[in-house]
């Protein structure tokens, strides 16, 4: 039988407030346990929310950024349960009217193809405390420096259809928030985590399987392995003759296998009920028209323009518009430059490789995207050759000054005298007359092998210096002549 996968993602986005959403407290992670939560934290009797208006104003960017539609009038809840870690023993929610209602966001497949995946709500709520389990003898920690952090879930339709769209849909996301400066995307720290609800159904079937929730996936590798960990259990499953329960189940990576939380054979009773002590929050279309003219270039519009100004290819433009640092730092290395074309090689190739090698973000980079762009200025006059670009690269990153200065010191200037390139060849063919020999008696096929050899040999003697293009020339011509 041939299955299909059914999937919906509920991303808790962590906002970027200074403080949190219903206190003064602030939000720094790596605190202290419990140096960051106050009285109305604690939930203690005779404290009163206030409602953070950073947070609101950030949910409803993102609304606008889907095109989603924004409630003129929303509500918080209270979601009644109980657990160590939530102090007063209630979520303040959003559940019938959620600030953000029906928006989408577009997603781009790995065969280039564009796909749209329904996004059903995104409702504020403050996040719960962190229960420790470690070095308490048998015991449990409470750290509440968490509890009040504003949150933004998202939850999107059962759109999905495989673990490769689930990934590049929280790719698509985690660029998104953060081209709007709404969330960090630190999914080390939690800042963005990640629920999935699997199911499958045999192949043309309407109706949805029973789908169970994997809880707090915090990587784009994870949220793919346990996906298709998942996917495979539950076929097998049906398959041998079982029946899937609905429950809630975690993602071991260690062992790459998910396992069961807790049963949730029926939803949960949380006895939601309209927050007594906060006011139903009304949006004024002046409000939002304000957000809206603030709103950055989002990613698709920037991946568009990269392809249409500078002539990128669809890969490129992606790779580069998925983060906006990066794309701000290709546009500063193309406006010194000239050339978006080199620009994008040079950053895509050469810098990203020297930044994932030491573990640094763009914005730790040791080459500035001006000293990138003035290097690629000295390859594009001839100044150096691509070969020598490279050596003069390290040396900037090393800190050894910008390009012109390393070209300077280093004596890297690019040799394009042709007749000392000439008097050097004459030296090189001299020194290799019996292969020069073997070269004009062979045929065409065995030439092109050879010449490589020639080449190879006047780049050594030139140590590099030599203009690649006219030693080509010269060569070719001094070998048939």
């Amino acid at each position: 039988m041939q299955w299909e996968t059914v999937i919906g993602l509920e991303i808790h986005a962590q906002l970027s407030t200074q403080s949190k959403i219903f206190s003064g407290s602030a939000t720094t992670f790596g605190a202290e346990p419990n140096t960051q939560a106050s009285l109305v934290d604690l939930g203690m009797p005779g404290t009163l929310p206030v409602l953070n208006a950073e947070a609101v104003r950030m949910a409803c960017k993102f609304g606008l950024a889907i095109d989603a539609e924004i409630a003129e009038k929303n509500v918080f809840a209270r979601k009644n349960y109980f657990y160590p870690d939530l102090p007063k023993g209630y979520q303040t929610s959003q559940m019938d009217h959620p600030i953000v209602g029906k928006g989408f966001l577009d997603i781009t497949l790995e065969d280039g193809t564009t796909k749209r995946i329904g996004i059903t709500r995104a409702h504020l709520e403050e996040d719960a405390g962190k229960s420790l389990h470690e070095d308490f003898h048998g015991m449990s920690g409470i750290d509440l420096n968490r509890a009040g952090t504003p949150l933004l879930e998202i939850v999107s339709e059962p759109d999905i259809r495989s673990a490769k769209e689930a990934v590049a849909y929280v790719k698509a996301m985690h660029s998104l928030v953060r081209y709007l400066g709404i969330c960090d995307g630190n999914m080390a720290e939690g800042s963005l985590r990640c629920d999935c609800n699997v199911s499958v159904r045999p192949k043309g079937q309407a109706e949805f399987g029973t789908r169970a929730e994997i809880k707090n996936v915090n990587s784009f590798r994870f949220i793919e392995k346990a996906i298709n960990h998942e996917v495979q259990r539950q076929i097998e499953l049906i398959e041998d003759g079982g029946t899937v329960v609905q429950e809630t189940r975690l993602y071991d990576p260690n062992k790459d296998e998910t396992r069961s939380m807790r049963s949730k054979e029926e939803a949960n009773d949380y006895r939601y009920f309209p927050c007594p002590d906060l006011l139903p929050v009304v949006i004024e279309q002046s409000f939002l028209d304000d957000i809206r003219a603030s709103l950055p270039e989002l990613p698709v519009q920037k991946r568009e323009r990269f392809q249409r100004e500078f002539g990128l290819s669809a890969y490129d433009a992606d790779v580069l518009a998925a983060s906006r640092e990066l794309a701000d730092y290709f546009e500063q290395v193309n406006a010194t430059c000239g050339d978006a074309k080199l620009s994008a090689n040079w950053v895509m190739g050469e810098l990203s490789s020297l930044l994932n090698k030491d573990g640094l973000e763009i914005d730790q980079s040791p080459v500035s995207a001006v000293q990138l762009g003035g290097m690629i200025l000295r390859i594009k006059d001839n100044t150096i050759s691509g070969k020598i670009a490279k050596m003069v690269f390290e040396a900037m990153a090393a800190g050894e000054g910008s390009a012109d200065e390393i070209i300077e010191n280093k004596g890297l200037k690019q040799v394009t005298d042709s007749g000392a390139i000439e008097a050097m060849l004459d030296e090189v063919l001299a020194a290799n007359a019996e292969q020069v020999e073997q070269y004009r008696a062979s045929d065409e096929a065995k030439r092109g092998k050879m010449f490589g050899f020639f080449v190879g040999q006047a780049m050594k003697a030139s140590k590099g210096k030599a203009n690649p293009g006219q030693v080509n020339q010269l060569l070719k011509r001094k070998l048939e002549g």
